[in-house]
């Protein structure tokens, strides 16, 4: 656990020196689709133990833990000007509805949160469910806001 808070330190001072960094706008593509990539990566990583019918919790655990450090670090690199980057699936629509992003954005991190700690507690039937509900979460903001590559 100790190298999870660190990872979660260095995470938040990095966060806050953020904005700086993004002098260019592929930069800010960049950082966000780091985040996210980890994110997915270890949502799959749950997905996969939650597939067995005795789920390592240490790696779930580990794994949710991991995603809610970093469920808000993507969303302050949607700045203005990296909607044109070529690499990136971000639609126009994050730029043009951002009170139903953040909402989806917010909604996204609320249920992170919510299987984070039915992860700590270590109820399968819990943690399948909190996983569903994360889930669903992050397909609602990539139906409407992630271009398909």
């Amino acid at each position: 656990m100790p190298r999870l808070l660190v990872l979660a330190l260095v995470l938040a001072l990095g966060a806050a020196s953020a904005w700086a960094q993004f002098n260019k706008p592929e930069t800010a593509v960049q950082y966000r689709r780091s985040a996210l990539f980890l994110m997915g990566n270890h949502m799959q990583r749950i997905k996969a133990e939650l597939d067995f019918s005795k789920p390592n919790l240490e790696i779930i655990r580990t794994s949710a833990a991991l995603i809610d450090v970093l469920k808000s670090v993507p969303f302050e690199a949607f700045v203005e000007g990296t909607l044109d980057i070529a690499d990136t699936a971000a639609k126009p629509e994050i730029w043009t509805e951002p009170e139903r992003f953040k909402k989806l954005a917010n909604q996204m991190q609320d249920r992170v949160s919510e299987l984070n700690d039915t992860a700590r507690r270590g109820d399968v039937a819990a943690i399948r469910a909190a996983f569903g509900e994360a889930g669903k979460a992050c397909k609602a903001c990539h139906d409407d806001y992630r271009r398909k590559r």
